[in-house]
């Protein structure tokens, strides 16, 4: 079940999806990126619902704007981002996660393609190291999934929120949910620094790709909160 619904996602929406950026430039080739060495023990445990992590690029790359390792991100090759996949992470029960199953190597032209999506070669194979091969045989299948949900999301302005005077988390909640009408509230959770600017939106489903409510929302909705433009 879990094949075929994963299968019936990417093909829902075949063509690759992009990150909030208006326009992306793939570079014309690249070298694949090695594996990563596993930072935990193998987890092998039935999927109970999914996470989709977007990352807000903007307080991403504000340290980063020269460091090498961030230079598709952060350094205008491919374009200026907004959010951007960060991953798809199977979940288990609140708190664990199945995580560093047997994963298939990584073509350079699978990350080729998905830079657009996720602007960092060794984020893609650390996601799919990590988190998709305990949901997917394939690379290319992991990808595709991630790109239909996120094709399926409508963000809101984010440069108007953040000039709102007082913005809270629950703002930026309302303000998802008035741009994708079929997510509620319960289902975005906010994750914002200790210094309160925001870092992450994660969106929650369940076994069923619906979405479904986050067991921790992460920011409270009367959390300040902080949106850092970029420069």
């Amino acid at each position: 079940m879990r094949v075929i619904a994963l299968a019936a996602l990417a093909l829902a929406l075949p063509a690759a999806a992009q990150a909030e950026v208006p326009q992306c430039r793939l570079p014309p080739q690249l070298a694949a990126p090695a594996l990563p060495v596993p930072d935990g023990p193998r987890r092998v445990l039935p999927i109970a619902g999914y996470t989709l992590a977007l990352s807000w690029s903007p307080e991403y790359c504000r340290s980063r704007a020269r460091d090498p390792r961030a230079a598709y991100q952060c350094g205008g090759e491919l374009g200026r981002f907004g959010f951007i996949l960060h991953g798809l992470w199977p979940e288990a029960t609140p708190g664990m996660w199945p995580q560093w199953c047997e994963a298939a190597p990584l073509s350079a032209e699978t990350v080729r393609r998905n830079l657009c999506m996720t602007p960092s070669p060794g984020l893609l194979a650390h996601e799919w190291a990590k988190h998709g091969a305990c949901m997917a045989g394939r690379p290319e299948g992991y990808f595709k999934a991630g790109a239909a949900l996120l094709r399926s999301l409508r963000y809101p302005d984010m440069m108007r929120l953040s000039r709102r005077p007082g913005l809270t988390a629950g703002d930026l909640r309302t303000a998802f949910r008035a741009a994708t009408p079929f997510l509620p509230a319960a289902a975005i959770r906010v994750k914002a620094n200790a210094r309160g600017w925001l870092e992450e939106v994660h969106v929650c489903y369940g076994k069923d790709f619906l979405p479904a409510p986050c067991a921790d929302r992460g920011a409270g909705d009367a959390a300040p909160l902080k949106i850092w433009r970029g420069s």
